[in-house]
């Protein structure tokens, strides 16, 4: 089965996206390792904030097909560099979180300005607790052989 690799600040959603889009309860979560989850590889935000730990999340993606970085629309701040993406060897795409907190469109669109930068190739926008977007990026994922097949 391929895998999908999860990347993202602290509370990004992360862990709310694996549970969205596997349509489980939403119960919050801090991640504290590493978590395998049916298709998806959860990482805890701290991996990506301290790089003293990026050498956790080179060796996990060797058991990844697919990167996706999360940014919160809701956070001003961004935790990757220009071209993040590139010490990966496996696609890298994007996903804007919490897009239903988002107090206006630029909010968004800076979120997806920051993925971009970082390299991502296609940038998707979800609400997990909306329900919003999570069809368009599970058809993705279904392309990619992520899924088996597309829920009814």
């Amino acid at each position: 089965m391929k895998r999908m690799m999860l990347i993202g600040h602290t509370a990004a959603g992360k862990t709310t996206f694996c549970q969205a889009i596997n349509h489980w309860e939403l119960k919050y979560k801090k991640t504290q390792q590493i978590e395998w989850i049916n298709n998806a590889i959860d990482t805890p935000g701290e991996y990506v904030e301290n790089r003293n730990l990026y050498r956790a999340l080179l060796v996990t993606a060797a058991d990844a097909d697919l990167i996706i970085l999360l940014q919160d629309c809701t956070d001003d701040g961004c935790i990757f560099a220009p071209s993040f993406a590139t010490m990966f060897t496996k696609p890298v795409i994007g996903l804007v979180t919490k897009i239903d907190l988002a107090s206006d469109e630029k909010q968004i669109q800076r979120a997806e300005a920051y993925l971009d930068m970082a390299g991502c190739r296609r940038i998707f926008r979800v609400s997990n607790t909306e329900q919003t977007g999570l069809e368009e990026i599970k058809a993705y994922l279904v392309e990619q052989g992520i899924f088996a097949q597309q829920d009814e």
